[in-house]
């Protein structure tokens, strides 16, 4: 599928459409049954070029997959993340092994406070057995896309989020809220279903900034949105000398 504002940004990571599908992909990469792995790795791995994908037994570790809207898999494997994200400590999985944690993430104060984040993560199951991601321009017109997921500079940041309200007006044109490295796709699955869907700024997870480059956030938004940006690029700030000054220094 083309995209101008793919052109238009200049990025260097190809934006990643996320596909809901009870089809399998003929081909892919994808983390095998029961095995522990990043999804935002493997949304890099799309913006890179290749296809990867997911499914209910497939999703690389609880976050992964409440990330993807597969549920609230940290209640249903028994993971104990409010201890995780917090003071850390020991625990036992619903598997039986003990899991030792040690002093935790530190990224809330107590478990008490990681279960008051738990009450509004916007957990959701999705209406599909797969989610498929891969780059945008390899996408079809009648696929069932439901998000764009970017991998951007601050420069590139900033276009998405005005471009945002360019039809609208709205202050409020993107959110950034807290959650693991890939779990900007639950909350844009949340988005989908406001009237006026906003785009969410991610990758803030510390555990996992290492891979990327330090200059690099995310910004992912529903479809539907996405279609309408793509379609006001040709009016837009984006064929100005200032936005060619800033493209220029990336």
């Amino acid at each position: 599928m083309h995209s101008p504002l793919t052109e238009a940004l200049g990025v260097h990571f190809a934006p990643v459409a996320l596909i809901l599908t009870d089809q399998r992909p003929d081909h892919g990469t994808h983390f095998k049954p029961g095995r522990m792995g990043c999804v935002a790795a493997m949304l890099l791995t799309a913006a890179k070029g290749r296809t990867v994908y997911f499914d209910r037994s497939t999703f690389g570790c609880p976050g992964g997959g409440a990330g993807l809207g597969f549920g609230d898999c940290y209640q249903r494997m028994k993971f104990p993340i409010d201890q995780l994200l917090s003071t850390g400590g020991t625990a036992q999985l619903g598997s039986g092994q003990r899991y030792d944690m040690g002093d935790g993430e530190r990224f809330h104060r107590t478990p008490e406070i990681t279960r008051h984040w738990l009450t509004e993560f916007p957990f959701r199951e999705i209406p599909a057995a797969y989610v498929v991601a891969r780059p945008l321009a390899e996408t079809g017109a009648d696929e069932p896309i439901a998000l764009v997921h970017w991998h951007v500079n601050p420069d590139q940041l900033s276009a998405l989020v005005t471009l945002a309200g360019f039809e609208r007006g709205t202050v409020e044109t993107a959110i950034a809220p807290w959650g693991a490295a890939c779990q900007a796709i639950a909350y844009a699955y949340a988005e989908a279903e406001r009237p006026r869907p906003r785009g969410v700024i991610g990758l803030f997870d510390i555990s996992r900034r290492h891979q990327v480059d330090r200059e690099i956030l995310s910004f992912t938004v529903p479809y539907a949105l996405h279609r309408e940006m793509e379609a006001a690029v040709p009016e837009t700030f984006l064929r100005t000398v200032v936005w060619q000054q800033l493209r220029a220094r990336q």
